[in-house]
């Protein structure tokens, strides 16, 4: 089973689990754009920075929010393509000869 954090920081400080959990429902709400949106957006930015379980989590949330497994697939893509070309971005700037 996962490590979880949250009911970790609970037990010493109940009210900024609190506040997360206020702040959680205030930037999924559906509004201009779904939950789910949201959801899939947030679970490719985990994805992106290594947070496996952040991941499964989110996509679990999107899942419940009504994302299929292929809009999961196509945000992952866009994951997928920003992290790499990222890589190639600073790997050819710091390998550009001196001005």
């Amino acid at each position: 089973m996962p490590y979880d954090w949250l009911e970790m920081l609970g037990r010493i400080d109940p009210a900024m689990v609190k506040r997360l959990h206020e702040q959680d429902e205030f930037v999924y709400a559906d509004g201009a754009l779904s939950r789910k949106l949201k959801l899939l957006v947030a679970m490719a930015f985990d994805a992106a920075h290594g947070a496996v379980n952040g991941a499964r989590a989110l996509a679990n949330q999107a899942k419940a929010a009504g994302a299929t497994n292929q809009e999961m697939a196509e945000i992952l893509r866009v994951a997928y393509h920003l992290s790499g070309v990222g890589a190639l971005y600073a790997a050819s700037t710091a390998l550009k000869e001196p001005d």
